[in-house]
């Protein structure tokens, strides 16, 4: 069926568009398409004065209201941060000397700062950078690369799965963002200390535990997302004083086997496997921070970081077994009876009506904007306008903070650890890091200048 737009018509409609000279409702003057443009050459420019876009794929109300949002969000995102900074920036030490790091807030509403080995150190430091990408606002940068900079003794640690978080994170957007090698040796250590984890009977790297345990071999799906330090790395070492085919081959390794164990027949995630290191076979399922093991219950957030896991996969090793699969997780997931209406997950999709995870939430979109882009079609289009109807529910006051209600942090109605009872309904670093990050991908997948 032919789409027909009237210029004028979509002006009045959309705050983010404007119409061309000749075109009125008055003249009846009217574009006509036989389908969607199929790529940025063939869009039409939208723009308001300030903001310009090419918009491929149809105008969509929801996407043109998310680009006038837009600066709006960084803005006030902005001075969230410079009162957040302000705060943990006079407790960035404790009485003995030891360095901290802002992750969220304590129940009695303190600012919690924990230690610089703690799994979440680099989401802070993380969403200055991307302050400072968004705004140019050279405060953010300069603090950026003061808690940035503190995390460098981490790169040793070999205790942990979540280097990819502490380190990459920082380090990876400092350089990227500042396009340096200053720093490109401490993430090429801190990929090597990572690779310490990895089993090769069972072709996987260890996410709890201690390294040479031999009563138990945990994995947790969130391990996917430091495969990406272990990637840069591939492609980096030589550089620092890695080896480069090494840590893609562990990499891929542990994709796959991820990809072959620990998921459902319906696309969804178990949260922790317990692996023999003799047999190679799962021996144990645990529902670790979800509601349950069986098929009724699927931890939202470890849903999320297997999609932007895979989606991540993709884009750097290009084998479409990871797309395809990315595509599987997020099928899963938009289409599941108990998504919310306004695309925020509760915290387990076997809860339906009790707490929202607004975390899983910005992960999802930021992994559903980049798996768009690769899928395309009526598909990718599909993922980027579900995407978008999230970042509108995170950016809207049922969810984005205002003033010191969360303490400064961004994000409202995440939920870390609830079967624990750990940070339910609060603030999360990591919420408001992969927020900044969906935003930053929308601007760009729409060329906004």
């Amino acid at each position: 069926m032919k789409l027909m737009k009237s210029v004028m018509a979509a002006a009045l409609a959309l705050p983010c568009v404007v119409s061309c000279a000749a075109a009125s409702a008055d003249t009846g003057a009217n574009m006509w398409y036989d389908r969607p443009a199929e790529n940025w050459n063939e869009a039409l420019p939208l723009g308001n004065g300030r903001l310009g876009a090419m918009a491929f794929g149809g105008v969509a109300a929801d996407e043109a209201e998310l680009c006038e949002r837009l600066p709006q969000i960084f803005d006030r995102a902005g001075n969230h941060y410079r009162m957040l900074d302000s705060m943990a920036t006079r407790q960035m030490k404790t009485p003995e000397g030891a360095m901290r790091i802002p992750r969220g807030l304590e129940k009695d509403g303190s600012l919690r700062m924990i230690s610089i080995r703690d799994w979440t150190s680099g989401f802070y430091p993380g969403s200055l950078w991307y302050l400072y990408e968004a705004t140019g606002d050279v405060f953010f940068k300069n603090r950026a690369i003061v808690w940035t900079e503190m995390l460098e003794p981490n790169k040793t640690m070999t205790g942990t799965h979540d280097l990819g978080f502490m380190m990459y994170c920082p380090f990876g957007n400092a350089k990227r963002i500042l396009k340096t090698g200053k720093y490109d040796v401490i993430l090429v250590e801190s990929a090597e200390s990572l690779s310490k984890r990895f089993h090769e009977g069972l072709g996987l790297l260890r996410s709890w535990g201690a390294n040479g345990d031999r009563n138990e071999f945990l994995v947790i799906p969130d391990n996917l997302m430091n495969l990406e330090l272990l990637e840069w790395a591939a492609k980096n070492g030589e550089r620092g004083t890695g080896n480069g085919e090494r840590f893609d081959k562990i990499a891929r390794s542990h994709a796959d086997v991820t990809m072959a164990y620990h998921f459902k027949a319906d696309g969804s995630v178990y949260h922790v496997l317990d692996y023999d290191q003799d047999t190679g076979r799962v021996k144990k399922i645990m529902a670790g921070q979800g509601a349950g093991c069986g098929s009724a219950w699927t931890w939202a957030r470890g849903q999320s970081w297997a999609i932007y896991g895979y989606t991540m996969m993709f884009r750097e090793t290009k084998d479409v077994r990871y797309l395809a699969f990315a595509q599987k997780l997020a099928d899963f997931a938009i289409n599941n009876p108990n998504m919310p209406e306004d695309g925020v997950p509760y915290w387990d999709y076997g809860t339906p009506g009790e707490a929202r995870d607004s975390s899983a939430g910005a992960i999802m979109a930021s992994a559903l904007l980049e798996l768009s882009a690769f899928v395309g079609g009526d598909k990718g289009a599909a993922y980027r306008a579900f995407a978008v109807k999230q970042l509108l529910a995170l950016s809207s006051p049922a969810y984005f903070s205002e003033g010191g209600e969360a303490g400064h942090w961004l994000l409202k109605h995440g939920t870390g650890h609830r079967p624990a009872n750990s940070e339910v309904d609060a603030p999360l670093s990591y919420g408001d890091y992969y927020f900044l990050e969906a935003c930053l991908r929308f601007k760009r997948l729409l060329h906004i200048q």
